[in-house]
């Protein structure tokens, strides 16, 4: 999108977000928001066509938005008890990966050893262009001896905030710079026994600024169609759980029969 409508798509996220518009309420009708935002009638459906994909907001009926009411939430168990910890033993630490044996006790159990291995926290982005491509690299990976698309991503250096880890990864890995980049989810991928926290961005538009820079992480770059993700996650040719947990996101945010967001 231009950057009056990226403006205005900011300004409607940023209502919601703030509670200008409370969950289950009306947004403006379109002549509103065409005089209130200045912007042109079909720059602005493709805005709010954007913001239906993204579920931020419903249409009803032919020209009429409001935002999503909240859904109903599940509650949690308020009767189980977490595991007690006794302690914890290093074995192994280098600058790479942590090995630990904690002692535990869960409820009703007696008290174990349990491995617990310390990895890097991660970020990882997927970035999509105007004509619902993704930004992805196909890479070699030694550990399952196959290559496979992966999207751009690395390790959140000490200090580093996670958004700009992402950025960077995004840059050095591909050439391109993504515009801006929202976060989805914070998920662990091996939760019983592996502590490596991985964050997931997702955004849209990217600017190529030149070739990738990190030469060891780099592979194939390409803008891979969304519509092709299926297929290749059935062949098995997607790697790494962060771009599986990306990518389902991105296609379960889509709405059926919304038109992908275009260039204004």
């Amino acid at each position: 999108m231009g950057p009056k409508s990226e403006r205005v798509y900011r300004t409607i996220r940023e209502w919601i977000a703030a509670g200008k518009y409370s969950p289950g309420s009306k947004l403006p009708s379109e002549r509103t928001l065409t005089e209130e935002l200045d912007i042109g009638r079909t720059a602005l459906r493709q805005v709010l066509a954007r913001l239906v994909s993204e579920r931020a907001i419903e249409v009803h009926g032919r020209s009429s938005y409001r935002v999503p009411s909240r859904s109903a939430i599940t509650e949690a168990p308020t009767d189980l008890e977490p595991w007690q910890i006794h302690g914890e033993r290093l074995l192994y630490d280098n600058q790479w990966v942590k090995l630990s044996l904690v002692d535990v006790e869960p409820p009703g159990v007696e008290r174990f050893e349990h491995h617990l291995v310390r990895l890097h926290h991660v970020a990882i982005a997927a970035v999509l262009d105007d004509q619902d491509r993704v930004l992805m690299l196909w890479r070699y990976r030694f550990v399952p001896e196959s290559f496979g698309w992966e999207l751009p991503g690395g390790i959140v250096d000490e200090g580093e905030d996670a958004a700009q880890a992402a950025l960077r990864e995004v840059e050095e890995e591909t050439g391109w710079r993504p515009d801006s980049l929202e976060h989805v989810v914070t998920y662990q991928p091996m939760v019983g026994m592996v502590d490596s926290p991985h964050e997931i961005y997702v955004g849209r538009g990217a600017k190529h600024v030149g070739e990738p820079t990190d030469a060891e992480e780099s592979g194939h770059v390409a803008w891979v169609p969304l519509a092709d993700i299926p297929g290749l996650m059935e062949r098995g040719e997607l790697l790494g759980s962060g771009t599986l947990v990306a990518l389902l996101h991105v296609l379960a945010s889509r709405v059926a029969g919304t038109p992908p967001t275009t260039a204004v």
